[in-house]
């Protein structure tokens, strides 16, 4: 019958069993304090802090909604801070309301919505290459730009990049040069992802929307020896398909109201309206067309008359 001593647990026996409690607790707490989804915080009264990037501000849900480094509200009536939606590492650029919700783009390319009223962050979508362009990436001159000028033209490219159609059922639309991507609000399902053709691209800055639709100008150069430039229009919507106009390569859109848009497409083609909520082209008054188009021109088509002759 062997007998073997009680083992004496020296302290390099004990150094081991230790570490592996050490690498526990500090995976413990790691997990602990890990960032939620996207880096969302949400700070109630008092966590403002506010130095806004801009001076943008919307007033919705009794709450003045403003864009500083994450979205910040405040009541109108006696100024005081009521809560604060901050992303950890992003900034927020630009703000536009779809509906009762506030959407939100982020100089990391992350839109996200976020209803007012109980503060809820309701859907977060990513923009592939929307994060560089913001930035200037890659462009002449970008290397020469300062932290404030890049910070700059950050905002001013949020601004046209962001589009919110309010419609039946209100939908978010995004336009860089290389994609354009359409969001259902209620869930931030993606709902179409296009592409300019292979000598395209888009132009945020020409862009414009109507309650019914965005319409997004592309400028295309031929291929081969024909480098001669030329362009279109796409019209996206989410309730039907989308369509497209033959254009030239400077044209211009101005939005009449909440359904019509004015193209004007230089002296060649020359002006024309087109109703968004019809996707069709306005008549002209005296058209031969007239009778048979699918959308009358607006108004009374009254022809001045001729002046009297002199004697």
């Amino acid at each position: 019958m062997s007998w073997k001593p009680l083992r004496v647990l020296t302290p390099r026996s004990i150094l081991p069993a230790l570490a592996v409690l050490l690498v526990l607790l500090a995976g413990a707490a790691a997990h602990a304090n890990k960032p939620v989804p996207f880096g969302d915080r949400v700070a109630e009264p008092g966590g403002a802090d506010a130095s806004p990037v801009t001076a943008q501000s919307l007033d919705t849900a009794g709450l003045e909604l403003r864009v500083g480094p994450g979205l910040e509200a405040y009541n109108p009536a006696n100024g005081e801070h009521a809560w604060s939606y901050r992303r950890e590492g992003a900034t927020a650029l630009y703000l536009s309301m779809a509906g009762e919700n506030a959407v939100v783009l982020w100089d990391d390319g992350l839109v996200t919505s976020v209803r007012p009223s109980d503060h809820e962050v309701r859907w977060h979508r990513a923009v592939p290459g929307l994060a560089e362009w913001l930035r200037g990436e890659g462009e002449p001159g970008s290397a020469q730009r300062t932290d404030t000028q890049r910070q700059q033209l950050a905002v001013e490219r949020a601004a046209i990049a962001l589009y919110t159609v309010p419609e039946v059922k209100p939908w978010v639309a995004v336009v860089t040069p290389g994609l354009t991507m359409g969001f259902r609000d209620a869930d931030g399902d993606l709902r179409y992802n296009d592409r300019p053709a292979g000598n395209c691209s888009y132009d945020p800055l020409r862009t414009v929307r109507t309650d019914y639709a965005v319409l997004v100008p592309r400028t295309c150069t031929g291929s081969g020896a024909a480098h001669q430039a030329f362009g279109g229009i796409t019209g996206y919507r989410l309730d039907s398909s989308n369509w497209q106009l033959a254009t030239g390569p400077a044209v211009a859109m101005r939005v009449l109201d909440g359904q019509r848009v004015q193209i004007e497409d230089g002296p060649i083609v020359g002006s024309r309206v087109f109703d968004t909520r019809a996707a069709a082209p306005e008549s002209a008054c005296g058209s031969r067309t007239e009778v048979f188009a699918a959308v009358r021109p607006q108004g009374s088509c009254v022809v001045e008359p001729a002046p009297a002759p002199a004697p």
